[in-house]
């Protein structure tokens, strides 16, 4: 079992003792997540769905991000994954929820923007949300992976924080 798959059955025991479900919406990590949490015997017990939202029309469609939230601040943005998170709650049964949004490269890059930023949202039913945005070092390979954990690492945080959260 390598990091990944560790830290998703880490994370699913936490789901599970708590009885959350969970829910991704991920960019530029392409169901990565998702595929890590699935790689877990059991997860059908405490995993919902995961939305891949690659486009900003998909982001829209799938997810209702506002056409206006993309013009203004773009697709890698604190203000897309927070509505990308808020919205695969809204359209899941899931208690807690993670979005990610990045520049993985090589290219894509934008000023203000390098190569290794990636944007992500928690969120949870009761409406705690947390939102961060990431300078990942490394090729698109390395930046992704980095992405993973750290998406699971907030989604652990969350679901390991007191009943009050």
């Amino acid at each position: 079992m390598d990091e990944l798959e560790t830290m998703a059955a880490c994370l699913g025991a936490a789901l599970k003792a708590r009885g959350w479900w969970l829910v991704t919406a991920e960019s530029c990590t392409g169901g990565w997540v998702g595929q890590v949490v699935t790689s877990v015997p059991g997860s059908s017990q405490w995993y919902d769905r995961g939305f891949i939202t690659y486009t900003n029309v998909s982001k829209q469609e799938m997810l209702g991000v506002a056409a206006e939230t993309l013009a203004h601040h773009g697709a890698v943005s604190e203000a897309t994954v927070r509505e990308m998170a808020e919205g695969a709650l809204a359209r899941s049964r899931a208690d807690v929820g993670v979005a990610i949004s990045g520049i993985a490269g090589p290219g894509g890059a934008t000023p203000g923007k390098p190569v290794g930023t990636v944007c992500m949202a928690w969120t949870t039913r009761s409406g705690a949300c947390e939102v961060r945005t990431f300078h990942f070092a490394g090729d698109r390979a390395a930046v992704r992976r980095q992405a993973v954990a750290a998406a699971l690492e907030g989604v652990l945080a969350l679901a390991s924080a007191p009943a009050s959260a």
